[in-house]
């Protein structure tokens, strides 16, 4: 009986260590403010602001692990958040102009008809699918295609620079097809849900918190697995690992793809919440603000890169709408502060105070002693000092 209950606490206490038990409790946290308290206490206007930046995050949570954890200083993110932002829009220009319809902007700029690799993104099945294949394809492609030939630091992130920018390039251009600088706008359905009625709206908002937070699950997994074991030595010693038998190339190309999916679901949750797409918002500025966040958030953490993202967001907005042209100066000073004096973000700064407090702690036991030896070597009789 006694072995029994050992075995059983000993159980117990596996499935609660203290570790788990705080992720639990902040997830938990997490989930009543963005699902039931941030509901009540916004009007749909933050509401749906607060879905945009939640949107954002997402990206901020691919770039946290591939950056954060594996090294991947990925400056095209907004290649992968265009993918799947252009996808879903392309499905909701198909699903408002109804069956055999043609989009509202080819009838202006294009010939009238719809293009043939538009077709298959008339059912939603396809359309939901393609949001996470052509991402994952690109990325799976082109990382293998760098990290087999062991391109990395400065010369992959100028690379996939190199990528966003090709890539707004290449919707600007493409006006009959794409939209062009206009991009695609004014839906009015999402799935069958009308985009103008407040309870979807509301719904949108509930749907982008509830798939970051399972994001977030999903890469705190990701770091306490025996992969994010690999990928954090992949990014201390390349080498090493290569000596051990491990392939770097496989495991950088993983969470390359892992982080371009994520930003592609970001990115097609994205469409319907703002409205609109277009090359202002995947090309090489947009990459660097899902990389400042990150930066400033804390690119080796959890839950840093998510904060950070929405922080910068929503200064974005806020200080934009009373400095405009002043935003930008001020987001590249953050950046360039929170490198040069602060590598780990914001969230290092309370595991700074604590080493500091715990320091101080372990010092302060050997003042006394020293003083209350010099006392009582005071107190001695000359001759008995000696």
């Amino acid at each position: 009986m006694t072995g029994s209950t050992s075995t059983l606490t000993a159980r117990l206490s596996g499935l609660v260590r203290p570790g788990r038990a705080r992720a639990l409790a902040g997830f938990g946290l997490a989930a009543v403010l963005l699902l039931a308290v941030a509901p009540v206490l916004l009007s749909p206007f933050r509401l749906g602001l607060l879905g945009k930046f939640l949107c954002l995050a997402m990206v901020a949570v691919g770039i946290g692990l591939a950056w954060g954890r594996g090294g991947l200083l990925t400056l095209g993110q907004g290649v992968y958040f265009g993918l799947g932002a252009y996808v879903m829009a392309m499905h909701l220009k198909l699903a408002d102009a109804g069956p055999g319809g043609v989009p509202d902007f080819m009838l202006l700029y294009g010939t009238g008809e719809v293009p043939g690799w538009w077709e298959p993104l008339r059912s939603p099945g396809v359309a939901l699918a393609l949001v996470v294949l052509v991402p994952a394809a690109l990325a799976a492609v082109l990382g293998w295609a760098v990290f087999t030939r062991r391109v990395r630091g400065a010369y992959f992130a100028i690379l996939s620079q190199a990528l966003a920018a090709a890539f707004a390039i290449l919707l600007i251009g493409q006006q009959q097809t794409t939209g062009g600088t206009n991009g695609l706008n004014g839906f009015r359905s999402f799935f069958g849900y009308d985009l103008a009625d407040p309870v979807n709206q509301r719904m949108l908002y509930l749907i982008a918190a509830g798939v970051l937070l399972v994001m977030v699950a999903v890469a705190r997994q990701l770091m306490v697995s025996r992969f994010g074991e690999v990928l954090v030595a992949v990014r201390d010693q390349e080498d090493r690992v290569r000596f051990l038998g491990y392939d770097p190339a496989a495991v950088k190309t993983v969470v390359y793809v892992i982080a371009a999916v994520m930003a592609a679901v970001g990115g097609a949750l994205f469409v319907p919440i703002v409205g609109i797409i277009s090359p202002a918002d995947v090309g090489v500025v947009p990459s660097i603000a899902f990389l400042v966040g990150v930066a400033i958030g804390g690119r080796a953490t959890l839950l840093g890169p998510v904060l950070g993202s929405v922080a910068v967001s929503w200064a974005q907005t806020t200080m934009s709408e009373a400095f405009p042209s002043g935003w930008i100066y001020l987001q590249g000073a953050l950046f360039v502060l929170v490198v040069a004096f602060l590598p780990g973000g914001l969230a290092s700064v309370l595991p700074m105070l604590r080493r500091r407090r715990r320091s101080a702690r372990e010092a302060e036991p050997d003042a006394p002693a020293a003083s209350d030896d010099a006392t009582s070597s005071d107190l001695l009789p000359e001759g008995s000092r000696a």
